[in-house]
């Protein structure tokens, strides 16, 4: 196939979406296939400094030069040309190509939710609710979607009039050959990355600071679980290490209300090896959140044989599947204190599940992790794509890779 990959304008400085877009590239060609990028170029961004001015500098680059580029560009590619958008959120160039072969994969509808008032932790401003719907406007003209969860297809179609004729899901594959250390093993590697393992382990949450990772709610419950550790054993509880941005005045906040016997360490810049180091050594994997587009963290940790506790909502519950230990979702008014001592007598019960119980969910879990595929999602993708090009709709709302 000639495939012609949309993707964002690196001036954005966007980690996710290019590292995504950058792998469809390299596993298509690996199979044989001619792929270019196309994304637009900083020419508006770069006359101007940087701040609020940019932003509008950039959407001059995006919205105004960049089409007048495609129009040109479209008219010297070969009529087999399929045009894959990295992400629906560069739903504003679909129409330039939506009477040509194409394929739209979509993420998350967190950001348009916002938007559209369905989501009240995230109120969204004026001129955010325009934009949303400016991309909304756009991709749902296309005819092809790829989602990456069941949750991410709903809300595509609960949220748009994106066509159902050719809408499937297939699951994210994992990136990095997550695996179990043994304990001697993930103790060593961490040990030498400079962190302060200890050889009881410890809890582990791995997230950034979107509204919807929870982070208050992640340190309320581990206040709690310090609470009932310390009221039911002499040791001390074990620390909570956050693989998370350096934390805000608000979380150190947070953080300084713990009870003292609570221990609340940041760590940044870990490489694939020591990541899967620190999923094996840690005790659990903690990932109460409010909402995902899929949850990587959740099938690394459970890849590496760590047990999670995660919430009872999708995609979540959908994603960490039968194995992982599950927690109410924290909703807008709720009582955070009453939920945070729910979450941590949960945790309290993981923490002493019997060797023989332990060993069981994680075999189970590593057993479900294993259709996280990246090579079965490619080859998820790709006969998608011929459908697209043999412009045949195919209807499915589920598609996970194990039955591909």
């Amino acid at each position: 196939m000639n495939i012609v990959i949309f993707c964002h304008p690196a001036f954005l400085q966007s980690q996710s979406m290019p590292r995504f877009a950058n792998m469809l590239k390299a596993a298509y060609e690996q199979r044989g296939h001619k792929v270019t990028m196309w994304s637009p170029h900083a020419c508006a961004y770069n006359l101007v400094p940087r701040g609020m001015l940019s932003k509008w500098a950039g959407y001059i680059d995006q919205y105004i030069l960049f089409p007048q580029w495609v129009r040109k560009a479209l008219k010297r590619q070969p009529a087999d040309t399929l045009y894959v958008f990295a992400d629906q959120a560069l739903g504003p160039w679909v129409p330039l190509v939506k009477h040509l072969p194409h394929v739209v994969h979509v993420h998350d509808l967190l950001a348009l939710r916002s938007a559209l008032g369905d989501i009240p932790e995230n109120p969204t401003s004026i001129t955010g609710k325009l934009y949303q719907r400016y991309i909304r406007h756009g991709f749902q003209q296309a005819k092809h979607f790829i989602s990456i969860s069941n949750k991410t297809l709903d809300d595509l179609h609960r949220f748009s009039k994106a066509s159902k004729n050719s809408s499937i899901v297939v699951y994210n594959g994992l990136n990095y050959p997550y695996a179990p250390m043994s304990s001697e093993q993930a103790l060593a590697c961490l040990i030498q990355a400079d962190l302060p393992a200890a050889p009881d382990g410890m809890l582990l949450h791995l997230g950034g600071s979107q509204w919807y990772k929870n982070f208050a709610g992640v340190i309320g419950l581990y206040g709690e679980y310090v609470k009932l550790h310390c009221a039911t054993y002499a040791s001390e509880p074990l620390p909570l290490w956050c693989i998370s941005p350096p934390p805000s005045e608000l979380t150190k906040a947070l953080i300084d209300a713990l009870p003292k016997e609570g221990k609340v360490m940041f760590f940044q810049g870990l490489d694939n090896k020591t990541l899967c180091a620190a999923y094996s050594h840690a005790r659990a994997f903690l990932f109460p959140s409010l909402a995902e587009g899929f949850g990587w963290p959740l099938i690394e940790a459970q890849a590496c044989g760590c047990p999670v506790l995660t919430t009872n909502d999708a995609p979540m519950n959908e994603i960490a599947g039968p194995s992982a230990i599950y927690i109410p979702l924290l909703k807008t008014g709720d009582d955070m204190a009453q939920w945070a001592k729910q979450g941590a007598a949960s945790l309290h019960e993981l923490l002493r599940l019997t060797p023989e119980r332990r060993a069981s969910i994680v075999e189970k879990s590593i057993a479900w992790t294993t259709q996280f595929n990246a090579d079965t999602a490619i080859t998820a993708y790709l006969k998608m794509y011929e459908q697209a090009l043999a412009g045949i709709g195919n209807t499915t709302k589920t598609t996970s890779q194990s039955s591909i």
